[in-house]
């Protein structure tokens, strides 16, 4: 960005949420309108949809996503994952941080503006209910700043229970993505006396829920979201971020009927600065506070289209492509993650691609030699361990794969919970006359109730065939 005078960057030296007098500056914006905004309503009605709908949906009679922390439980898109599969689930989660890294040094912070709950549940759900409720901008200062009255009362009473409303029924959705819509149908319909803890949780998590969305609101993204900082570390010149083009825009100058003007294209009407939800003036170049929601960009392309200017005075641009109308994306930075993510998804991939429904270990039982058995059999002792990772319980049985023998699990039949570990003795039993040397390759087959469901090889130890003497 072109130089500016120290005093121009004095606004880097303060917040613009919080007073000289070090009281909060309360934000107002205006409602935007724009396409963008209409882009970002059908996102974020999207993003509620998925949010409040994905419960309900079942999959071959179990949840489509759920995140049982308490049982350790987790269905995602139908497929059961628990603590055996901590590699995936760390995997993922360093994934999800590189795609962030990636994201945003390509495009800065808008996942902010565009995804975040905070933002979509502010923008779209809670100023929507100031305006609905209490008016525009101005007559929601008015009453803010006027004496209470009954007519004051009444709105604020009104919106804040409506306001709680809301956070009860996304705190119960919430739950519902923890504990499974069965038990919170549950828990509905017994008596409150029964689940006292949880109701009192529920309606704390209700509570804050409802502050945080009618009280603190942007201060949650410009005090304490750490994602805001990190992205002065991560963006660079080349980054894609919501933008102000100073160099077609200055110097700014307010437009007068019949004049012909020669200034920049920005007549300084600060809109701009009207519609923010964090009470910025994009102008002053990027900031800690914007969140790249695009409502100024809205605004702006709305003026340039009254006064016949074309649009984009500010938009989604880096600092390289307004100073030098050079966009370049392939950044050594962004080449880095790029290649980082993507051995990452591949790995990723093949771990989810390869992944069974049951592991089973199979080891021959430690300090156990072969056993001589009647009718000129021999026999080896195995300990059998096996991982259900299905919803439902698997009876176990086992077969040698090309029937040079018998295999019998010890002490009956043997049945794998849901989500749980089993353990049994295997007794293998082969003809002496079959066995071809002291440690010969074998191929065992689990099953349950006749079909497959894992193979194993491991290695049988029998005695050697005495060699016949010549004659």
């Amino acid at each position: 960005m072109a130089q500016q005078e120290p005093e121009a960057e004095s606004f880097r030296d303060r917040l613009g949420i919080v007073s000289t007098e070090g009281k909060r500056n309360w934000v107002y914006p205006r409602q935007p309108q724009g396409r963008l905004y209409r882009a970002r309503t059908a996102v974020s009605f999207l993003l509620l949809a998925v949010l409040l709908g994905t419960p309900f949906i079942r999959w071959n009679g179990h949840p489509l996503m759920l995140f049982d922390i308490t049982e350790r439980r987790f269905i995602v898109f139908g497929q059961m994952f628990g603590p055996h599969d901590f590699l995936i689930f760390a995997l993922a989660m360093i994934t999800t941080i590189v795609f962030i890294f990636l994201f945003t040094v390509v495009f800065g912070r808008l996942f902010c503006g565009w995804i975040c709950p905070q933002t979509v549940f502010l923008e779209m759900v809670f100023r929507r209910l100031d305006y609905w409720i209490e008016g525009n901008p101005k007559e929601q200062r008015r009453l803010n700043e006027s004496p209470w009255t009954g007519e004051k009362l009444l709105k604020k009473g009104f919106k804040h229970a409506v306001g709680f409303l809301i956070a009860f029924v996304i705190a119960n959705t919430l739950l519902a993505w923890v504990i499974g819509t069965e038990k919170l149908f549950a828990i509905m319909t017994d008596p409150p006396r029964q689940h006292l803890t949880g109701l009192i949780a529920l309606l704390a998590f209700s509570a804050g829920f409802h502050w945080i969305f009618m009280w603190f609101r942007e201060q949650a993204c410009i005090l304490v979201c750490p994602y805001g900082r990190l992205q002065g570390v991560m963006l660079d010149r080349n980054s894609i971020v919501i933008a102000y083009d100073h160099v077609r825009g200055e110097p700014r100058g307010k437009i007068r009927k019949g004049e012909t003007r020669t200034d920049g294209d920005c007549i300084d009407c600060e809109l701009c600065v009207d519609v923010c939800p964090t009470g910025i003036d994009i102008r002053n170049g990027t900031q800690l506070e914007c969140v790249n929601c695009t409502a100024c960009i809205d605004a702006c392309d709305g003026v340039m289209d009254s006064i016949r200017k074309p649009r984009g005075l500010i938009r989604w641009d880096s600092i390289e492509g307004i100073e030098r109308k050079v966009r370049s994306l392939l950044t050594p930075r962004s080449i880095g993650y790029t290649v980082v993510l993507a051995l990452l998804l591949a790995t990723l991939s093949y771990l989810i691609i390869t992944r069974t429904e049951v592991d089973v270990t199979l080891l021959r039982t430690p300090g156990m030699f072969f056993q001589e058995q009647p009718d000129d059999q021999v026999s080896n002792l195995y300990d059998l361990k096996l991982l259900n990772k299905t919803f439902d319980e698997l009876p176990v049985g086992i077969r040698i794969a090309d029937g040079l023998g018998t295999a019998t699990l010890l002490g009956g039949t043997l049945v794998a919970r849901p989500q749980e570990p089993a353990e049994a003795k295997v007794m293998v039993m082969l003809p002496r006359e079959r066995i071809s040397r002291m440690s010969m390759p074998i191929r065992l087959e689990v099953t349950s109730e006749d079909r497959v469901i894992a193979s194993v090889e491991t290695a049988f130890l029998g005695p050697v065939k005495k060699r016949e003497s010549a004659p």
